[in-house]
């Protein structure tokens, strides 16, 4: 079976998109529509933007999406049997599937990136990757680490990001260096995604997303919160409002599909880490097969 995967924050790049507006007639469309709805040139910072341009949260989460779902919508042999988002892709995953249709899709991203950073502005906070420890490593230096720091992303064995306030992360990575960790290396980003800390911009997409039509999907979408190939519309809201301050299970959704039936995975969107993290996680599942 096939299956379609689509980056979070963090894929992009200056330039993202400009050869894909420049051959197709189609992407372009959706590119200028995409202007209109956001209020901004987004194309213009995606196209000749800086790194630091594209860093802007309301900037970077738009950009990911656009490059991604508009890469899907305009294959040719754009087929999904099953789909999936890491983090933000979860939303170009439900555009792919029918559930959203793109222009409510780009406004509940928009609309999420910009709770997300007021939430970041509320408290210093930050995230840190944690590689070579178990994810019961991991969550049990969370656990015992003062302040709030949570498991994040659980990506690929042996690797996961933590996420919480600035002294509770660095802490935490102090303890993860003595538990034997590889690497505890700050994270450039601008707050504590997937923790409580976002509590807030929870509730600000909550409204959002209440107020935006939802329709059946197509084929399963395995999202991040529960690892579970879903299909009934209320769930997949439930899941995707709870996802702000619940830990992205990329391993474990990856792990499900296998079991489901993927027999190959397609990533549609900037960069090819996605790609990275499930051929890890599928060398994981054949080692412990036998």
């Amino acid at each position: 079976m096939h299956a379609f995967v689509f980056p979070g924050q963090g894929a992009q790049y200056p330039g993202m998109g400009k050869e894909l507006f420049a051959t197709n007639s189609t992407a372009k469309k959706y590119f200028l529509q995409a202007n209109e709805i956001l209020g901004f040139e987004i194309t213009q910072i995606m196209f000749e933007g800086t790194v630091e341009d594209l860093k802007q949260t309301r900037v970077t989460q738009p950009a990911v999406f656009l490059h991604s779902i508009i890469n899907a919508l305009c294959k040719d042999n754009f087929s999904p049997e099953m789909l999936a988002g890491h983090s933000l892709g979860e939303f170009s995953a439900l555009v792919a599937s029918g559930v959203l249709d793109f222009e409510d899709g780009l406004r509940l991203v928009s609309q999420r990136s910009l709770a997300m950073q007021k939430a970041c502005e509320k408290e210093p906070s930050t995230m840190a990757a944690i590689i070579g420890l178990t994810d019961e490593q991991v969550e049990e230096i969370c656990f015992e680490t003062e302040g709030i720091v949570v498991a994040a992303n659980y990506n690929c064995p042996g690797q996961l990001v933590i996420s919480g306030q600035v002294a509770a992360v660095n802490l935490a990575c102090e303890g993860m260096k003595a538990a034997g960790a590889k690497r505890a290396l700050l994270l450039p980003v601008s707050g504590a995604f997937h923790s409580p800390l976002m509590e807030s911009a929870r509730s600000e997409l909550a409204e959002a997303i209440a107020v935006t039509e939802f329709r059946l999907p197509k084929c399963p979408i395995y999202q991040n919160v529960d690892a579970k190939g879903n299909t009934d519309v209320s769930v997949i809201k439930s899941n995707l409002i709870a996802q702000l301050t619940s830990p992205v299970k990329w391993t474990q959704c990856v792990k499900q599909m296998i079991s489901d039936g993927a027999t190959s995975f397609h990533e549609s969107g900037p960069g090819n880490v996605l790609q990275g993290l499930v051929k890890k996680v599928n060398r994981e599942m054949q080692v412990n097969s036998f």
